[in-house]
């Protein structure tokens, strides 16, 4: 069962427990109780990484997430159905405005920037794409590869595969290449970021989009025992160079007024030369002293930068120092 899907089974069973037990709940705090929050599809396989090290600092704290689209996450906080989301900006005016009517505070800190990975089924020999061969490829003004460059799938379809219909990639892409307009005919909505990455897997012809945490494979810091991986937390700040899975191809992408196209590596991603990079922003519209309060400050503390920083893209606030170079 997923965690998303056990929060509220986990506070019925407590509650049940210290019912029987003939004792109170104790009392929540910044770093104990049960907190729900809402994060941005996209952003899973960062946050399962935040919440296992909280969890492991604060043994008696469990956060319960849950991945959805933005839309549903911001619908959830003006609702009242979830204090902290995770999503790819800040609230726009309207939304501040929006929560201020119903009587709702907040806070909000920019916590990652993150990069749109471009990856390619493994058989395609495509070296590079520019933004220009991406808009023509989105619009549908190009429908097979060998209308992009040169290739041996000259004949076959371009199949676009994004990771929802209402998710921040889709959003981010609709708002950098079609000024808010609509995909061509050739662009398909999946369930979710692994769903892309399976079908790019498996298809030659098939170019999907999702965040580039989905596609390291240098998983060594997510496996070590969390013990292990909290004590170097506290004591390092570098990082090594992070690699990419080799089950797909990752495309590099040129910029407008770039003449070589780059992987979205964090040296890239940090100096400006990869061109598809987007912000992931925490929003907390609890009470200082909740849980939610105390994940949002963990995420936007030390420790929970430097966990960013081991995953591929880069920490809002932690400086960044690697130990080798990108080539």
């Amino acid at each position: 069962m997923k965690r998303s899907n056990i929060w509220l089974v986990a506070v019925m069973l407590a509650a049940l427990v210290m019912t029987s037990c003939g004792k109170s709940m104790p009392k929540s705090s910044s770093t104990r109780g049960i907190a729900r929050i809402m994060c941005e599809e996209s952003f899973e396989s960062v946050l399962e990484q935040e919440i296992a090290v909280f969890e492991y600092q604060y043994p008696e704290a469990s956060i319960m997430p849950e991945y959805i689209n933005e839309h549903d996450a911001l619908d959830s906080l003006f609702k009242n159905r979830v204090d902290v989301i995770i999503i790819s900006h800040d609230l726009t005016p309207e939304q501040k405005n929006s929560l201020k009517k119903i009587g709702r505070g907040y806070r909000s800190k920019m916590i990652a920037v993150d990069a749109i990975a471009v990856i390619v089924n493994k058989q395609n020999d495509i070296a590079e794409l520019s933004m220009d061969d991406l808009r023509d490829i989105f619009t549908g003004k190009v429908k097979r590869w060998g209308e992009v460059y040169p290739t041996k799938l000259k004949n076959d379809t371009i199949k676009v595969m994004f990771d929802g219909s209402g998710t921040g990639v889709v959003h981010y892409m609709k708002e950098k290449f079609l000024n808010g307009g609509k995909f061509g005919p050739n662009v398909y909505a999946r369930s979710s970021s692994q769903d892309v990455f399976d079908a790019v897997e498996q298809y030659k012809n098939v170019i999907g989009f999702i965040g580039v945490s989905w596609i390291t494979s240098d998983l060594k810091a997510a496996e070590k025992p969390i013990d292990q991986k909290y004590e170097e937390l506290k004591t390092k700040n570098e990082v090594s160079v992070i690699d990419f899975t080799d089950r797909i191809k990752v495309m590099p992408v040129r910029g407008d007024d770039k003449v070589q196209g780059v992987k979205p590596y964090q040296a890239h991603i940090n100096s400006g030369d990869y061109p598809l990079v987007r912000t992931i922003w925490a929003i907390d519209a609890s009470y200082n002293g909740m849980l939610d309060h105390g994940f949002y400050t963990f995420l936007t503390g030390v420790i929970g930068q430097k966990i960013i920083l081991q995953t591929g893209i880069l920490p809002a606030a932690e400086p960044v120092r690697y130990v080798e170079v990108v080539n």
